[in-house]
């Protein structure tokens, strides 16, 4: 078994609540069953939006927890599981014939939500695809890029820094906080104010014109385009 590397001095955290350590934990045997409740709970924890779910497909799709897990019917064995215990709330949702299986935490406001879904207040609207999430280690989202070099979350920045990864490239944004470290300027404000200037003047010597009008054109028709110039 190769040794884990250790932890950077700098990294995310995913929440856990305490009754997960008090009553859930030291009744777990079964290492599937375990193994997909953490899982669920780090994936829930990147979610956006209301309400927040997640379906037996993204599982599936999902290389990290396959890897783990090893197929489908380890998988089946922990929701099964972890419903039966009380950690998940399964519903099972008919879209135009086919059931869609999705799953949220036991909390009192998703069962309030489950119960909208089940009685057509909520509308989910197009459900995630089966698509593979990027495996841990590739290439940092913006919110950890903010959490390792500036620090906590605020829900206001939250909403700025999901505003700049849709406007700008990623590599325009790490290297922005690549170079707010190097100058040891570590807020948002000074990161914000580079990829700004990058998106007016262009990014490499100053040259507009590095990305092809057709990227170039959401600066200027967004939330910055009065300080983008053509």
């Amino acid at each position: 078994m190769k040794p884990f590397a250790g932890f950077p001095q700098r990294m995310r955290f995913t929440p856990l609540p305490n009754l997960f350590f008090g009553q859930l934990l030291p009744r777990m045997d079964d290492i599937a069953e375990l193994k997909t409740t953490l899982h669920v709970f780090w994936l829930l924890y990147q979610k956006r939006g209301y309400p927040k779910f997640v379906t037996r497909g993204e599982l599936l799709g999902d290389g990290v927890l396959m890897a783990g897990l090893g197929d489908g019917e380890a998988l089946d064995r922990g929701l099964e599981r972890a419903i039966k215990r009380g950690t998940l709330i399964h519903l099972a949702l008919n879209r135009g014939g086919k059931l869609e299986d999705l799953y949220f935490l036991n909390t009192e406001g998703d069962r309030k939500a489950v119960e909208k879904i089940e009685g057509g207040e909520i509308d989910l609207g197009a459900l995630p695809s089966r698509e593979p999430y990027p495996e841990i280690g590739e290439q940092p989202n913006i919110f950890a890029l903010y959490e390792e070099n500036i620090g906590m979350l605020t829900p206001m920045i939250a909403e700025e820094l999901k505003e700049a990864e849709r406007l700008y490239p990623a590599p325009w944004i790490e290297d922005a906080f690549r170079e707010a470290v190097t100058r040891n300027r570590r807020s948002w404000r000074y990161i914000s104010r580079i990829l700004e200037r990058w998106a007016a003047q262009g990014k490499e010597h100053g040259e507009p014109g590095r990305y092809p009008a057709k990227d170039t054109d959401k600066y200027i028709k967004g939330r910055y385009g009065h300080l983008v110039k053509r």
